[in-house]
């Protein structure tokens, strides 16, 4: 998904790349290399958790926005996003950014339509009455906020994007940018099913929302 972020786009926007591996196996840093400012490699051998790998990422970040994406998540269209987000994050009061987040039209069926759909509508409301949530696939904010609030918890395996925005919350607003969008690989619902997934989020997050820990102790990767 790097080859999303066109020459002509990171010199527009002053975007550095950086890419955190967890400690792939195949050639994802040597490809990483070609197209990424900084890449972050995993050299001691544990197993990172997602919230691990993002802190990595951020430690060597040298900007003043940060933006999370998962490795898979490709931006509907850059240069509208970040030219939307650059403003929006430095306006008062506003704490973290997210937005809306859907399969690509090429691969999406009535059922993704519908279930992220809903999804979307539940997380700008959610937002909308102060329960900050975000999607992982995009987290947006400030590095002084993110240092302020701690940073994402490197003990949570699943349910980490809830924790940090709860947190994220108590410093400003999250605000929902809905008419910005990014697109998520399927794999993960079509192997497991949207209600096994949905499930085990739901778990998580009551597990996370009351004992601050996640009931799952491996993020398993879907290829």
């Amino acid at each position: 998904m790097l080859a999303q972020f066109k020459p002509d786009i990171l010199q527009a926007h002053d975007i550095e790349l950086v890419v955190s591996d967890g400690g792939s196996t195949d050639r994802t840093v040597e490809i990483a290399r070609t197209c990424a400012h900084t890449v972050v490699e995993n050299k001691d051998g544990v197993r990172q958790t997602i919230a691990m790998g993002r802190n990595r990422g951020a430690e060597c970040a040298r900007g003043d926005i940060l933006v999370f994406l998962c490795a898979d998540t490709q931006v509907a269209d850059p240069s509208v996003f970040f030219t939307v987000i650059s403003e929006e994050v430095m306006k008062p009061g506003i704490a973290a950014l997210t937005c809306t987040v859907t399969v690509s039209p090429d691969v999406e069926t009535l059922a993704d339509r519908m279930y992220h759909g809903f999804y979307n509508w539940l997380f700008a409301m959610m937002n909308r009455v102060g329960m900050g949530m975000g999607r992982g696939e995009c987290h947006i904010m400030r590095r002084r906020v993110y240092e302020q609030a701690g940073g994402y918890a490197e003990s949570i395996v699943a349910g980490e994007d809830y924790d940090l925005f709860s947190r994220l919350e108590r410093i400003g607003r999250v605000k929902f940018l809905k008419e910005l969008r990014v697109y998520e690989s399927p794999r993960r619902y079509r192997y497991y099913g949207y209600g096994r997934v949905t499930a085990s989020w739901f778990m998580n997050f009551l597990s996370v929302f009351f004992l601050k820990r996640s009931l799952r102790r491996e993020w398993k990767a879907i290829r």
